[in-house]
Parts: C-alpha cells; sequence; structure tokens
C-alpha cells in the first residue's frame, strides 16, 4: 500500500518505489541511490529520492498510529467493520484522528457526564423525531437520583450530547475544513495602543486577504504580530459569514425547519455547536493548515537559496588575503595558502580614527610579494567599501599582476568563529582572526567552508526563526548532503566537518578519517579507508565514489567512477589497447558501447555514467567563478541615485522577489513584479543566489534603509512609498557583523508597495 501511494505521488512505477525503499531500508543513503542505483531505481533523482525518504517516514507513522488506534477502538469493543474499512482507508494523519475522535479517551465531557444520566435515548429521540415537543419529552426523563432535576436540565443534557456528536463527524469535519479554506478570509487588525510598538507590522493594521491565497511571508509575518501582541486576527468564514457552515451542519443531519415542535430546538443546537465547538476547532485547524503550507514554503525557499549559496563558484586554490573590516577596532588582514592554512595574520588600522592608510598599504603590499597572494577577499560588512579602496590603491601600487579583489558575504563569520570547529583549527588564534581565515577560504572554497557553519547563521532564510526548526534542520542538512556529495570531497584536505557529509559517514568517522590522515599520511587509494577504525564495508560502499584522491595509485580514485565500477573501466582501457590514465578524456570513448561492458552487477545505465564520468573526469558541477562590478564612489545607502544602472550580486531569492548586494550595506529587492516584461510565477526561474544581475535603482528610502530596484532597465523612477514586500526590509542591514541575528524575512513583509500596485492598474496579474 506504502509504494503504491508514494508511486501516485511521485508518478513513478510501483517498483521503482520498492527498490528505493529496499535500499533505504538496507542503509543506503540518498546521493548513493541517486548516483549508483540509477538502475535498480529506474533512474529516480535526488529530489524524488529525498521526497520518496519523507513520505515513506510519513505513512510508516501513520501506519503505527492507525494499529494504536484500531486496538483501542478494538479495546472499547466498538469497532465496527465500517469503521476499520474508514480506519484503514485512511491516507492522511488528520483523517485518521478524526475517525479517532469520537473514541479517543478524554477527560468527562458534559456530554458523557449527560450518557452516564441517561439522556442519550432523549437526544436520539429528539434528532430523529422533530415533530415531537422537546419539553413534553423532556419530562419523562427528569431523575433527581441522576442530578436531572429540570426539564431544562434534562434538554440542556440532550443538547451537549448532540453538540459532541455534531462536532465529531469525520465526513463533516473534512467537508468543513475545506470549506473553510475556500471561503474564509483572514481580517487584521491593530490592537489599540500598539501602534508605535507594533511600527514594523504597520502594513498589517488594516489588511484582509484569503486564506487560500495568502503568501507564506505575509502569513508569517501576521503570526509574529499576533504572538508579539501587535496584531488581532479574526476569520471572516465567508461573504455570508458562518450562516453557510451551520446550514451544511443541518442539512448533513437531516435536520430543516418545517415549523415542527422540534426544528426550533435542534437548529439552536446547532447553532451552540458551531459557537462552541466547531468554529474554533475550524479556526485552529485554519490557521493550522496555514502556518504548515507557510513553513514548507519557508522552509523550502531557505533550502534552495542554501543550495545555491553551497553550489557557488570556488575561485579556486589560490593564496588568498582575507580582510575582515572594521573602523574602530581595525581591519583583521590574514593570509591563506592555496589550500586555506593559515600563514599570517595581522590588524591594520586604515580608517578613523587611526588613518594609518600608507602604512597599512605597506603592509599589505609586502604580503602580496612574500605570499605570492592572487586574491583578496573583503567581507562585507563595516567599512567593507573603504576597505575596498584601499585594496584599490594597492592594486594601483603593485600595477601588473596585482591580485584580484573580491567582497565577499561574511554571514555566519562570527558564528563560526566562536565555534568548536574554529577551536579546534585554531586553538591559539583569536577569535577575531578566525572570521577573516573563513572570509579567505570560501571565497576560495564557499561549500568546504560553509559546511562548517550553522546554515541557519548563513542568512538565506525567509522568516526561519518562524518555522518549525526540526524541519528546517533536517531539510537544510539534506540539502548539505546533496550539495556535497555532488561536487565530492578531496579526501586528503578535507576537513572532518565537510567529510562528515559525505554518503555514509558521520560526525565520528570523519575526524577517524582524519586522525589516520593525520598519523599515516595523505591516501594514496580508496582502499585504505579500510583500515580507518570502524569504516566498515557498507560505509566504504557509500562514501567511496565521492571521495577523490589527486595523484594517488590509481587514477580512477580522482573520478567519481565508483570502485564497484572499476572492472569495467579497465575492460574498457584493454578494448582500446590503452593504460587507464591515458583512458581518462580520450576521444575514443565516444567509440564504445555501454551495452557491451554490461556486467552482473553494473547495468547498462551504470555503464553510460561511467562512460560520461571518464569523458570529463572529475568535473565540477558548480559554475564558473565571476564576480560582481560594483559602482565606484557608491558605498553607502545616502549615494544611490535614482535612475542609474548598476551590477550587484543576488543575494537572497524569496517568492515575492530578489534581493541584490550593492555594496553599500544594505540590500535592494527587484519585486517579482518588477523581473521580467512576463508573467513571472517563481522568482527563482529567473535567478538564484549568487547570480550576478544589472539594476535599475527605482527607490531610494534612507530613513527605513530600503532600495526598490528592478531588473527591468527600461523601467522609470516611481516617487511612491515603499511598501515592505518592495524593499530590503527583509534583509538585514549590511552594516551588521554577523546575520545571523537578523535573518532575511525576519521582519514582516505585506501586500503590495506602489511600483506593484502601478503595474496591476496597468493590467499586471502577477
Amino acid at each position: 500500500m506504502i509504494p503504491s501511494q508514494i508511486a501516485q505521488q511521485l508518478a513513478v512505477q510501483v517498483w521503482q518505489v520498492e527498490a528505493a525503499i529496499k535500499l533505504l531500508d538496507e542503509g543506503s543513503t540518498v546521493p548513493f541511490i541517486a548516483r549508483y542505483r540509477k538502475e535498480a531505481t529506474g533512474t529516480l533523482d535526488d529530489t524524488q529520492l529525498r521526497t520518496l525518504e519523507e513520505r515513506l517516514g510519513y505513512l510508516r507513522e501513520l501506519d503505527q498510529r492507525r494499529i494504536a488506534v484500531l486496538k483501542s477502538i478494538g479495546e472499547q469493543d466498538k469497532l465496527t467493520p465500517e469503521l476499520e474499512a474508514a480506519i484503514l482507508a485512511a491516507d492522511n494523519k488528520t483523517r485518521l484522528e478524526d475517525l479517532y475522535l469520537p473514541f479517543k479517551p478524554k477527560r468527562r465531557t458534559k456530554a458523557q457526564i449527560a450518557i452516564e444520566a441517561g439522556l442519550e435515548p432523549l437526544a436520539d429521540l429528539l434528532l430523529s423525531k422533530p415533530q415531537l415537543i422537546p419539553e413534553q419529552e423532556a419530562q419523562g426523563f427528569v431523575n433527581t437520583d441522576a442530578n436531572i432535576s429540570t426539564i431544562k436540565e434534562a434538554l440542556d443534557g440532550a443538547k451537549q450530547i448532540l453538540m459532541e456528536r455534531f462536532s465529531q463527524a469525520a465526513d463533516l469535519l473534512a467537508e468543513l475544513r475545506e470549506k473553510a479554506w475556500q471561503s474564509a478570509r483572514w481580517q487584521v487588525q491593530v490592537i489599540a495602543g500598539q501602534e508605535a510598538t507594533g511600527a514594523k507590522f504597520q502594513d498589517y493594521f488594516d489588511f484582509q486577504e484569503a486564506f487560500k491565497s495568502l503568501p507564506s511571508h505575509r502569513a508569517l509575518a501576521i503570526l509574529r504580530g499576533r504572538n508579539e501582541g501587535v496584531l488581532l486576527a479574526q476569520v471572516v468564514w465567508s461573504e455570508h459569514g458562518h450562516e453557510p457552515f451551520e446550514n451544511r451542519v443541518a442539512s448533513y443531519w437531516q435536520i430543516r425547519d418545517q415549523g415542527r415542535p422540534g426544528d426550533k430546538w435542534l437548529q439552536e443546537v446547532i447553532t451552540w455547536t458551531w459557537r462552541i465547538k466547531l468554529a474554533s476547532q475550524l479556526e485552529t485547524t485554519l490557521i493550522s493548515r496555514l502556518r504548515h503550507a507557510a513553513e514548507e514554503s519557508a522552509i523550502q525557499v531557505f533550502a534552495e537559496n542554501l543550495k545555491d549559496l553551497l553550489l557557488a563558484a570556488p575561485a579556486g586554490n589560490k593564496v588568498t588575503l582575507g580582510l575582515d573590516p572594521g573602523l574602530r577596532t581595525g581591519v583583521k588582514a590574514v593570509v591563506v595558502d592555496a589550500t586555506g592554512k593559515l600563514l599570517a595574520y595581522e590588524t591594520i588600522f586604515p580608517h578613523v580614527p587611526r588613518n594609518q592608510w600608507q602604512e597599512s598599504i605597506a603592509l599589505l603590499s609586502k604580503w602580496v610579494t612574500d605570499y605570492k597572494v592572487a586574491l583578496v577577499a573583503i567581507g562585507n560588512g563595516t567599512a567593507s567599501r573603504e576597505t575596498d579602496r584601499l585594496v584599490k590603491d594597492l592594486q594601483a601600487l603593485i600595477g601588473g599582476g596585482a591580485p584580484q579583489r573580491i567582497i565577499v558575504s561574511e554571514a555566519g563569520a562570527s558564528v563560526y568563529s566562536a565555534s568548536s570547529i574554529a577551536a579546534a583549527e585554531f586553538p591559539d588564534l583569536d577569535v577575531s582572526y578566525r572570521g577573516a581565515v573563513s572570509i579567505a577560504r570560501r571565497l576560495q572554497d564557499p561549500l568546504a567552508e560553509l559546511v562548517k557553519i550553522d546554515p541557519k547563521a548563513i542568512g538565506v532564510g525567509q522568516y526561519q526563526h518562524d518555522v518549525s526548526q526540526i524541519q528546517l534542520a533536517r531539510r537544510l542538512d539534506n540539502v548539505v548532503e546533496d550539495c556535497v556529495n555532488s561536487v565530492g570531497v578531496d579526501l586528503n584536505t578535507a576537513s572532518a566537518p565537510l567529510l562528515q557529509h559525505v554518503a555514509g559517514l558521520n560526525k565520528s568517522l570523519a575526524e577517524n578519517i582524519v586522525f589516520h590522515r593525520d598519523l599515516h599520511g595523505a591516501f594514496t587509494s580508496r582502499k585504505q579507508l579500510m583500515d580507518v577504525p570502524r569504516l566498515g564495508a557498507k560505509v566504504f560502499e557509500q562514501a567511496a565514489g565521492f571521495l577523490r584522491i589527486r595523484q594517488g595509485d590509481n587514477p580512477l580514485d580522482a573520478t567519481a567512477v565508483h570502485p564497484e565500477a572499476y572492472q569495467v573501466v579497465d575492460n574498457m582501457a584493454q578494448r582500446l589497447k590503452l593504460e587507464i590514465g591515458q583512458l581518462l578524456g580520450h576521444a575514443q570513448l565516444t567509440s564504445i558501447q555501454p551495452a557491451q561492458f554490461v556486467a552482473d552487477n553494473i547495468g547498462e545505465q551504470a555503464v553510460r555514467d561511467v562512460l560520461a564520468e571518464l569523458q570529463k573526469p572529475g568535473r565540477d558541477p558548480r559554475p564558473e567563478f565571476r564576480t560582481a562590478k560594483l559602482t565606484e564612489g557608491v558605498e553607502d545607502i545616502k549615494q544611490l541615485v535614482v535612475g542609474s544602472i548598476m551590477e550587484g550580486t543576488v543575494s537572497n531569492v524569496t517568492n515575492f522577489g530578489a534581493f541584490v548586494d550593492l555594496g553599500v550595506h544594505q540590500d535592494g529587492l527587484v519585486h517579482i513584479s518588477a523581473m521580467s516584461n512576463q508573467f513571472v510565477k517563481d522568482p527563482r526561474s529567473l535567478v538564484k543566489a549568487g547570480d550576478i544581475v544589472k539594476v535599475k535603482v527605482l527607490q531610494v528610502d534612507v530613513a527605513r534603509k530600503r532600495i526598490g530596484l528592478s531588473m527591468r532597465l527600461t523601467d522609470e523612477p516611481d516617487n511612491g512609498d515603499l511598501g515592505q514586500d518592495q524593499v530590503g526590509q527583509a534583509m538585514p542591514n549590511r552594516s551588521r557583523k554577523d546575520k545571523s541575528k537578523g535573518l532575511a524575512g525576519n521582519k514582516p513583509s505585506p501586500t503590495e508597495g506602489s511600483l506593484a500596485a502601478k503595474l496591476k492598474a496597468a493590467g499586471w496579474k502577477n
């Protein structure tokens, strides 16, 4: 049953899902299955496998809960064949809990007390025969021994019984939930007296939007405003209020007002059922569904941005000068070699108040000469553009052969500096210099350095503190694992934090590998991994293909060819009369027919993958390195000129647009409506984090530190007010040293800014 459900969701064959489940249960990882078991799964990719893995866990939990529910109802002797069939057919946890609700052990309710008092027959009678007079029928149920002393108490007890029954009908509940989702709107207002305190939520002080169309960033902003006691959010159930819902409850229970004596009483029961039970129950589930959808969207945005950041182009193995800018405290300067090893460090004071400009240039010039520095990485925090000018003067002094200067995001650098990983790497180095080292290394290889930092501290999320931290952490861990394995890891230079993300490895095994490497020297063969303590055959199978050994005993160890396929490559080399080393990248590989090299454990698809790797061995899937050319003389938001065209780097992509770093310490926003002349459903279809883009400055609000941009360079500047969806409110001020406390989307973003309003007025439907 589970494989067929997953297969339907993924739109694949059941046998593919069954094969993947078998591999997962045997301990295989998603990266390993995606790359080396394509034959078995029918080429399911890593995205499909991640979804499969997640759904598998959910459905297995559902089955466990199903067993517990059946057992509980069975022990109550209330499990009918019809109920059992419905429980077995329940395809989600909500449906299962709806079916279990009437039988779920709970504290004694008023309805249960009424049943114990013998009033259930009265409730059944009045429901089935509304032609009866309720007061007359209730007379026969007055029983002082059961604390039913009056007719009113008897009718109240019957009402409680029916209210509970009406509010626990599984099919009706499901229908009402969907009806609410389709018709309800959220009406939001500011709580009196909170206008000043909650100024950041001002765009929601008088706001209303349908639940089903409420974007994730707005939903999370409203939820945050509610939690902070600034906003009051109420449900408007439909154009006709809650009447359609009461009418549906009545029709479900076949209650009609035909002027009979019991009709009015039954209608009152329905009204009370709505007020006391259904309204609050539906509001809770409605907001829960909205929150779940918003969180899922926000987590997805974070995951996609993190992937783009981790797979950003590396500058390469070059000697790099890292500068962590500062004013009063000085600029922390370090030099790392091509492998990231620290060579030198010093603090220089080129800026106010010391103004040691020439002395700073002299030291940096000496370092460039002594260490043959090829790159200069400048952190993008406080004084970054001033430090950029310093390096520009350095380049002019050196002339030809001067190192290339690049401004690098330092988000999370201070988190790394104070981490146990940094302390282990540099036990005797001051914390302030560790950040500069991280800045230099992340230019050389973003992936290798950023894996040392908690992904949540990197700063590419959207309302990340408002979502499920467990789900967020799991998704981000999966992203890191997939990125690391798609690129591959140099076994002889990788740090333990990087190695632990390789398929099959964990923190303990990664540390064992590094310890073995330090003790016995560099690995010369993948086979030597088997000498590492606690690294067995299964782990070797999972990890070996993702680990690279340059200049090792076997040229194949530097490629993504798995050791299990080495014999196939040997056969190819013999067929072409070439050595293995000569085979890599050789033109004759195109003449090989994959079907001729199929073996017992290697199918045709696997052979095709081997050939593709041999033709371009060790290919890095990351793009070519390039940087934005920041506008000279524009180093602060006050210096921006409305109407000017500038180049910048996309720092974050959200559902409502893309943020662009122009080098002025505050990212600007290209709203989704200003990204293209064509309809744009998803900003990521046009840009991703790390992309270099040209934008026009349309709006600048210095006081609120907001910048409105357009990727449509023919757009005219807009002098209207900047709504929060339109500007950089969702991105942190770049003067902050550490972005982990002010991550993207941590401030609310509302509906429309003037640019979007103008576009809609002109017929834009985005």
